[in-house]
């Protein structure tokens, strides 16, 4: 009896905190977007652009317009039930209608089942330019890493290059406006690579990270063509103010063009940081303001002591 008294009170103590720290319930309200749902599509969005890496069962040309339609058919409804929840949730037109008549928020449910549907549907068009994209990361990688040994190892093994599909997904979605769908993609790729590239930052064609590890590149990144990044690389910002709301939009990160290298460990910060076109950023440097183009940066390096 005492247990179960105990037990009671530790209940009640845990919805109490319900109402003290409110911003971190979800109990009333529409459907979030299932993270598991996304995941599980976004993968198979990733098997779709790249046929045969990543099947289960075996496909040849004779099957491949069957499975692909079959795998459309499947994925485009599983991808406009989270994006219209994702709008439900987060647009504020039906916020307001959730207190009103019934007509109003009928309205504001089917103004965001028209926007997902939209959306849906040019993301499935685009697959095409996505993989012409995709293509040129591949063998960006390939020109760039003399380890690699053919283009399909880089695909189903390469981590950068997981990251980067993931990233180019999720960036249609970002630019689209759809709220919470490209962050849940992005640290999902983040968790499995080690490689944080926030959906907002815009990335240019023949992108390649090589390794990968620690990788971080922030939501006003502005990356170029022809650009290679090796591991424990930081494109950050280089103050963030205790209000982090007044500085959410303005562009707090690096500008990188075209044909540039940066070495690992290297940290560029700032949104008025420009690293020219043509230019080499040696290993563990720390930028915090522009480089002009072609021009090489590299840390002086530290003395060694040897004791005996």
């Amino acid at each position: 009896m005492r247990k179960r008294e105990k037990l009671e009170n530790t209940v009640d103590r845990i919805i109490e905190s319900y109402d003290r720290y409110g911003g971190i319930n979800h109990i009333k309200g529409p459907n979030l977007p299932s993270r598991g749902e996304i995941i599980e599509t976004l993968e198979a969005l990733i098997t779709i652009i790249f046929p045969g890496f990543f099947n289960r069962e075996e496909i040849d040309r004779d099957s491949v317009r069957f499975w692909v339609g079959a795998e459309c058919a499947r994925l485009y409804p599983r991808l406009e039930d989270q994006v219209n929840k994702s709008f439900r949730y987060f647009c504020r037109e039906w916020k307001n209608c959730r207190s009103d008549s019934e007509d109003c928020r009928i309205e504001g449910r089917e103004a965001c089942l028209v926007r997902a549907r939209k959306i849906c549907r040019a993301l499935f068009r685009e697959l095409p330019a996505l993989r012409r994209v995709l293509f040129q990361d591949v063998q960006a990688h390939f020109a760039g890493d003399p380890a690699a040994k053919s283009l399909d190892e880089i695909i189903i093994a390469y981590p950068g290059m997981m990251a980067i599909s993931v990233y180019r997904i999720a960036h249609f979605l970002w630019r689209k406006e759809v709220p919470l769908l490209p962050r849940i993609m992005s640290e999902y790729a983040h968790t499995r690579t080690g490689i944080d590239i926030h959906p907002g930052a815009r990335i240019g064609n023949h992108f390649m990270i090589d390794h990968g590890t620690g990788v971080v590149i922030g939501e006003t990144t502005v990356i170029g063509d022809h650009v290679r990044i090796y591991q424990g690389v930081t494109l950050g910002a280089l103050t963030v103010p205790a209000d982090a709301g007044a500085f959410r939009a303005t562009k707090r990160h690096p500008t990188i063009a075209d044909r540039v290298t940066i070495y690992a460990g290297a940290t560029i910060l700032g949104g008025k940081t420009v690293i020219g076109k043509g230019a080499t950023i040696g290993g563990n440097v720390w930028i915090t303001r522009s480089v002009a183009p072609g021009k090489k940066v590299f840390g002086e390096p530290p003395a060694l002591a040897i004791r005996t």
